[in-house]
């Protein structure tokens, strides 16, 4: 499998996610920086200020919510308003590298 490419056992059968992309290191540092500036903004500080997790929809105090990219970097997301999300410690966690339709893929009988 590639570089990037994401693999779950599902019960019995292992599925490839074909979207992936690998990405270069010199791209996910520019993504890195770009979030960097993205969470010093006004509009980053305006979206914690809210307090809700996007995920569970838990309310937390502005410090317990993490950056959350939509689309990891790591499988070629970019850091801007359109893919960020403020999530709290425990479904950043929990939802690692995946993409929220892998979980809706992944419930389907």
């Amino acid at each position: 499998m590639g570089k990037g490419l994401h693999r779950r056992e599902r019960k019995d059968k292992a599925t490839d996610i074909a979207f992936a992309m690998p990405v270069a290191e010199d791209a996910a540092a520019h993504e890195r920086e770009a979030a960097r500036e993205l969470r010093a903004s006004q509009w980053w500080k305006n979206q914690i200020a809210a307090g809700k997790c996007h995920y569970c929809g838990g309310m937390f105090k502005p410090s317990e919510l993490t950056m959350d990219h939509v689309i990891p970097v790591a499988r070629g997301g970019k850091s801007d308003r359109h893919n960020v999300v403020p999530c709290c410690k425990a479904c950043n966690n929990a939802k690692k590298a995946r993409m929220a339709v892998e979980d809706i893929l992944d419930s389907l009988p």
